[in-house]
């Protein structure tokens, strides 16, 4: 049995993915970034293989991806994010046609044709509005954990208006709702709503089709993905694993592809030419 791997190495967090001969993932893991992308990747990688309970030379392809992913010294190859995160969402769930990735340091809409393959996208790389870094600012600026987001905002009665689409004026007009008395739910639930107003902006940029998904650690986010549904009038549909993960799966899905390329044309390479046969002597017909 050979085995597939992907290494998703972000601005936040380090993911890496395995999966087999037979297209079963089989094992996954994550990690908080450290200083240096190849030093993530090389704990990324060596926990996926600990939890596989497999070694390295069993390892027939690595794909890297990721704002990382030329750094990673052990992977064959290297592919967008972009790439990764539409071949992902195609595996995972085969109706999906439109990706949102929301990522630490950017945010992205993505196309993706039938074969998985990205027909088009659009991005927000200039800021960090709308993104993981945007929340977790917020959250700061509330005293509260990422992680109570979602449930505050289910209990909002009437959210707060959030004009800016800057993270630094955005934590300005929180602090100053906060001393105003206002309460941290409706708080949350505005946050939601101004992150989701931006990623329709970008979604305005591409032709959305159904089925739709979320990908990245804000996707873990109910209440996030409640706003979306609810400003956009689309429906998001939630697939069957930590959607932070779909980047890395992605990887391990071409670097599936990309062996087994290069495999057929090592056969063809190899495979004896056809015996020559003899010319025939027309010069005197």
């Amino acid at each position: 049995m050979q085995f597939y791997a992907g290494i998703d190495i972000g601005s936040t967090t380090g993911k890496a993915a395995l999966i087999d001969e037979n297209n079963i993932i089989c094992a996954t893991h994550i990690i908080a970034a450290t200083e240096r992308p190849e030093k993530s990747a090389q704990i990324c990688f060596s926990e996926l293989l600990r939890k596989a309970g497999i070694d390295v030379g069993e390892i027939a392809h690595t794909i890297g991806t990721g704002y990382g992913r030329v750094l990673i010294p052990f992977a064959n190859d290297n592919i967008s994010e972009i790439t990764c995160h539409a071949r992902g969402a195609k595996f995972l769930c085969p109706t999906i046609r439109t990706v949102i990735d929301i990522g630490g340091q950017d945010c992205k809409v993505i196309s993706v044709k039938e074969d998985g393959r990205v027909r088009t996208f659009a991005m927000n790389d200039k800021c960090a509005a709308g993104t993981g870094r945007f929340m977790d600012s917020q959250a700061r600026a509330l005293g509260v954990g990422i992680e109570e987001f979602s449930s505050l905002a289910a209990s909002a009665t009437a959210p707060a208006r959030i004009s800016s689409q800057c993270s630094v004026f955005a934590e300005s007009e929180i602090i100053a709702l906060v001393n105003c008395g206002t309460n941290a739910s409706d708080i949350v639930a505005g946050i939601h709503s101004a992150i989701a107003s931006r990623l329709i902006s970008l979604l305005r940029r591409i032709p959305v089709a159904p089925d739709i998904t979320v990908t990245g650690g804000c996707a873990k986010n109910d209440g996030l993905l409640a706003a979306l549904q609810k400003a956009s009038g689309l429906t998001i549909a939630k697939l069957k694993c930590d959607p932070q993960m779909v980047g890395a799966i992605g990887a391990a899905v071409l670097a599936k592809e990309r062996a087994e390329l290069k495999r057929q044309k090592a056969e063809q390479n190899a495979a004896p030419l056809p015996p020559r046969s003899e010319a025939t002597d027309c010069s005197n017909a």
